[in-house]
């Protein structure tokens, strides 16, 4: 069975290019619309930012169809390279600082990029990535402090196409589950659909204040990016996470609009207990989490401290990334991710292909707008992972059931145990229920003829709370083989730059003799 609604977003109405959805307003001319450590723009100077960007671009031997690595946090510079990009025709990739010297030169060899763009105002790592790259500063007339490598003479240039669904618009790498990059293709209808998508379903207006503080390096930062500037929102762009910091503007009514994946809500509940402040809600009308599995622990006291519903989603790089959410106007008490957004179709199948019964668990496929042009320089894992009916196979698995679409694990992470199906999900949700638990990640190890389940735990600073008490506390809430074999005590769990904990890394540290 497959579900989804129609969608309102009607695609020959959307424009054409990223940067053409974030055009002049009259109305709002001294609005302002982005603003970052590094500067600020009004709606009214905006347009001709983007302009003068491009042309800057073009200066220093941009082309139509090169790719250019955008080396930023989130900041003002970040923004109007990304927007300018769309404006010359060029691919966007927007890479998180924090990596590190080997996954920047990976993606920098596997792209091709014309040039790599450094934006060292506001980052020291990107100062520290641009000197090991030899690069020079480069004049733009908007920006300070942007760093440029030489140009790649031997970069090709891509075919350029005046369709928005078949011209790129930003090109996101991800490691997955693997840890291998894949360079993501997304279109600019892509982008475009999604955010006009998002921004309907949250009811965004001129009126918002949004707090940005996901990385735009990731696609759910760059899609709240358009989706607020589509609507005029204003945009304040967060280079770092600091839950002190976050506390302190949404307590002064500066943050209307709060989107999160569940480490920003743990971190800001965690400083919420060592403070020993309450936190103030100010004019905060929306929170949402996205990016990884919501313990409903966390969601409870999430809205308890912010007397806000904290509602739930689910996308995916692949789907630009928006898939399914829970409605502003029907909050849910479960971690559900809710119904399929408008526009958008999934289905749910087994091992053989079959789509499954409500209630059953099967693999989640999607098809829509949204989903990816491609994987770049990789036509073979495109034909694995979009089939020739437009369904993209996400790997995850998920069940239908009481109105709502939740999320069960990877088929890649589910573990086989004795013949039975483990979900780490399960695991993990009980496991993040200890009030000593900051975040934990279940995975599976090999022994011979079967699996075990090992549980990587993260505790509160100061706490005393052993394995063997984690374990006493999960054994009457699972059944025999769903309980771990080991539980792992660590002071900080490997995550990205959003949190979600890289699951493949704790997977290969079991295999270590």
């Amino acid at each position: 069975m497959v579900f989804g609604a129609k969608s309102d977003v009607q695609l020959n109405l959307l424009p054409r290019r990223v940067h053409l959805a974030c055009g002049s307003r009259a109305d709002l001319s001294d609005e302002i619309a982005l603003s970052g450590d590094d500067g600020a723009l009004t709606y009214g100077n905006l347009p001709g930012a983007i302009e003068d960007c491009a042309e800057d671009l073009r200066a220093l031997g941009i082309r139509m169809g090169d790719r250019l690595m955008i080396v930023a946090e989130n900041s003002l510079a970040l923004a109007l390279l990304f927007l300018a990009s769309s404006a010359v025709d060029a691919w966007p990739i927007v890479v998180n600082p924090r990596l590190s010297a080997r996954e920047l030169d990976l993606i920098r060899a596997h792209s091709g990029a014309r040039r790599m763009f450094f934006a060292t105002a506001v980052s020291k790592e990107a100062a520290v990535h641009a000197q090991r790259c030899e690069g020079q500063e480069v004049s733009f007339g908007r920006l300070r402090g942007i760093v440029a490598t030489a140009l790649n003479e031997e970069a090709s240039q891509e075919p350029v196409s005046e369709e928005p669904e078949s011209q790129v618009g930003v090109l996101i790498y991800t490691s997955g589950t693997t840890g291998t990059p894949k360079g993501v293709m997304l279109s600019h209808s892509n982008l475009l659909f999604s955010a006009r998508t998002a921004a309907d379903l949250r009811k965004l207006t001129e009126a918002d204040q949004v707090y940005l503080v996901l990385p735009a390096s990731h696609i759910v930062g760059i899609s709240v990016l358009i989706m607020s500037l589509m609507v005029g929102a204003t945009v304040r762009l967060v280079s770092k996470y600091d839950p002190s910091a976050l506390a302190k503007s949404v307590a002064s009514g500066e943050v209307t609009v709060l989107n999160g994946v569940p480490a920003t809500y743990q971190r800001l509940l965690e400083h919420q207990a060592l403070s020993g402040v309450d936190l103030e809600r100010g004019v905060l009308r929306l929170i949402t989490v996205a990016g990884a599995p919501l313990d409903l622990d966390l969601k409870q006291r999430t809205e308890r401290a912010l007397a806000l519903p904290l509602l739930n989603g689910y996308g995916i790089t692949e789907c630009s990334p928006g898939v399914s959410a829970v409605r502003f106007e029907a909050s849910r008490t479960d971690n559900s991710v809710g119904t399929v957004l408008p526009g958008v179709e999934i289905r749910l199948v087994d091992s053989k292909g079959r789509t499954v019964e409500d209630g059953q668990t099967g693999e989640l496929h999607v098809r829509g707008p949204n989903v990816m042009i491609g994987y770049y320089k990789a036509p073979e894992l495109t034909a694995k992972a979009v089939d020739g009916d437009g369904w993209f196979n996400t790997g995850d698995l998920g069940t239908l059931r009481d109105g709502g679409l939740f999320i069960v694990g990877r088929t890649k992470e589910m573990i086989i145990r004795s013949g039975f199906n483990v979900y780490p999900a399960e695991i993990e949700a009980v496991l993040a229920s200890h009030e000593a638990v900051v975040q934990c990640a279940v995975v599976g190890r090999k022994v011979e003829a079967n699996e075990e389940v090992i549980a990587f735990v993260q505790l509160i600073g100061g706490s005393q709370v052993t394995a063997a008490e984690l374990m006493e506390f999960v054994r009457p809430q699972l059944t025999s083989y769903k309980r771990p074999s080991e539980i792992v005590l660590m002071q900080v769990l490997p995550a990205t730059s959003t949190g979600k904990i890289q699951k493949h890394l704790l997977a290969e540290s079991l295999r270590k003799p």
